[in-house]
């Protein structure tokens, strides 16, 4: 079994890869590195003792999986020959290839992998940390509130419900509409929709950044009678009051609007890590500066991101990081033998959007939207509602992670050589 580091034995190490997080991105890449080469040394840094399947959370709110079947213990996912040092990192030193832990220790490296996930900014939003999980405001976005939201849903047979979306970038843009779409699925199915006034809230002024996808989406708005309030971004909850704060652009104007809850599902805003936005390593909007292709840093080549603390302009979502993850293990592994980056990422990303209890738009596309579904269309036509893509989400994902992306098993995803068809 891997265990943490005690401290005598890391403080002062050199490590052939150092990984910082051990969320999706960080252990993919890990065992698919170790893969590759079983010999090299390989530290993975987190602080966290708990790993979480996180894509399942919209499907715990939504009443169809438990919150216990997206959780497993950090021990377990770690690598066999990966050394696991259970601390926070708190500062990096690229020019001395090292970094420094919260407990005190500097670690060294040959190649840095960063990738410690996105910041959950609660405290942007003025009264929403207090008022979590009790007065009806809830969250798919934590563990914890995700069977919270089921239970509102299934409690409520009338009234207001709100759903919201902060400005980008946030992990998986396509979440915070999913929960409103399964919840008025569960509605629909008790015959109570009718009694119950729902709105969508988004900050930004589309329903989806994909054009392709958005007709599919707008049958359902008008099935399920949603009101859509564009441009319009939540600032303040008071959960005693049940009242919302909205800032609504107007022209070249902005107002302030405060609207009634019975139900508030809000997805916070969401930044770089302190630690990452604060350091030499990232750009000028808080995340690792990396060039989109080979997701090596811009300025230190023994340097690569991935997942949602990188700024590659790709969708911040689990399977981007699937697809990004061999890369990073490929394009690693050529930096230690002192050879030129030999993949490159085009931007993949993958939202499975939940319209409906047992159907799903799957929306799958590259950099600049560009659509790269996975199947023939004659087997799943992404831009419309499918059973099979439900059927996808529900029963195979989920082991695919565990027992494929986790182990380093590139199902679908190996590499290209750059230059290669």
């Amino acid at each position: 079994m891997t265990k943490a580091s005690p401290f005598p034995e890391t403080h002062g190490k050199s490590f052939n890869v150092v990984i910082v997080g051990g969320g999706s991105a960080g252990i993919a890449t890990a065992s698919s590195i170790l893969k590759r080469n079983r010999k090299l040394s390989l530290a993975i840094i987190d602080p966290a003792d708990d790993h979480y399947y996180q894509p399942g959370w919209t499907m715990v709110g939504g009443g169809v999986f438990s919150a216990k079947f997206t959780h497993r213990k950090q021990q377990d996912v770690i690598p066999d020959r990966a050394h696991w040092i259970e601390s926070a990192v708190m500062t990096f030193d690229p020019q001395n290839n090292s970094l420094q832990t919260s407990d005190g220790r500097e670690i060294g490296y040959d190649v840095l992998i960063v990738c410690p996930g996105i910041k959950l900014d609660w405290e942007q939003i003025e009264g929403l940390a207090e008022t979590l999980g009790k007065n009806g405001v809830t969250s798919n976005y934590r563990y914890d509130l995700a069977p919270y939201t089921f239970r509102l849903v299934q409690d409520m047979t009338s009234g207001r419900a709100l759903f919201t979306q902060p400005p980008m970038p946030i992990k998986c843009a396509g979440a915070p509409q999913k929960s409103m779409y399964l919840s008025c699925s569960k509605w629909e199915r008790e015959a109570v929709l009718d009694n119950i006034d729902v709105q969508f809230h988004n900050s930004g002024a589309v329903l989806f950044g994909v054009s392709e996808y958005v007709p599919a989406l707008m049958e359902y708005i008008e099935r399920y009678n949603a009101n859509l309030n564009f441009e319009s971004k939540l600032v303040a909850v008071n959960g005693e009051a049940k009242t919302a704060t909205f800032e609504q652009k107007n022209g070249d104007s902005t107002r302030r609007v405060e609207e009634s809850f019975d139900m508030i599902h809000v997805v916070p805003p969401q930044v770089a890590p302190d630690f990452v936005r604060n350091s030499p390593l990232a750009g000028v909007d808080g995340f690792v500066e990396v060039d989109q292709t080979t997701l090596r840093h811009i300025r230190y080549d023994n340097i690569f991101s991935l997942g949602d603390a990188c700024n590659a302009p790709n969708a911040k979502t689990m399977a981007a990081a699937r697809k990004q993850a061999p890369v990073v293990a490929v394009n690693a592994l050529a930096t230690l033998d002192g050879k030129p980056m030999a993949a490159n990422y085009d931007g993949y990303g993958s939202c499975p959007l939940t319209v409906e209890r047992g159907k799903i738009v799957l929306a799958e596309f590259g950099y600049g939207g560009k659509l790269t579904p996975s199947f023939p269309s004659w087997l799943i036509d992404g831009t419309r509602p499918s059973r099979l893509s439900w059927l996808l989400k529900d029963t195979i994902l989920p082991p695919v992670y565990w027992h494929g992306m986790l182990k380093g098993r590139e199902w679908m995803v190996k590499p290209q050589p750059i230059g290669s068809d």
